[in-house]
């Protein structure tokens, strides 16, 4: 049976250290010490806890409403795109892109209207 060398020794001993430093977290100071302090919410810390987790929550509210508003623009463009690309096939034709476009500006108007309301009731 071979017997560690001194060179492997020292080798297991490095590799040691230098993965124990990278598992370990490092200080809480050394952690934080070039990060920014956290924002209040929109609505404002609140009294207590309860309360400012209740205003991260309608912030996190209307992040989903934007997204989903952000996903409606991106489904009414992509219809719009792929009319206008059957016009050049002869499949459609120049109004039935123009009524896509309209009914589509249409649905987005709504869209941002009924969230904005709904976003008011939080």
């Amino acid at each position: 049976m071979n017997r560690p060398t001194r060179l492997h020794c020292r080798a297991a001993s490095i590799a040691g250290t230098a993965l124990a430093t990278t598992l370990l977290p490092p200080a809480p100071a050394a952690r934080a010490s070039g990060l920014p302090t956290m924002e209040d919410p929109s609505r404002g810390a609140g009294s207590g806890i309860l309360k400012t987790l209740q205003n991260y929550g309608y912030d996190i509210v209307l992040l989903v409403a934007l997204l989903v508003v952000a996903s409606m623009f991106i489904g009414v463009c992509y219809h719009a795109y792929t009319r206008y690309s059957e016009i050049h096939t002869g499949r459609a034709t120049w109004g039935q892109f123009g009524l896509t476009v309209a009914v589509g500006a249409m649905l987005l108007v709504v869209g941002i209207w009924l969230l904005t309301k709904a976003t008011a009731i939080l």
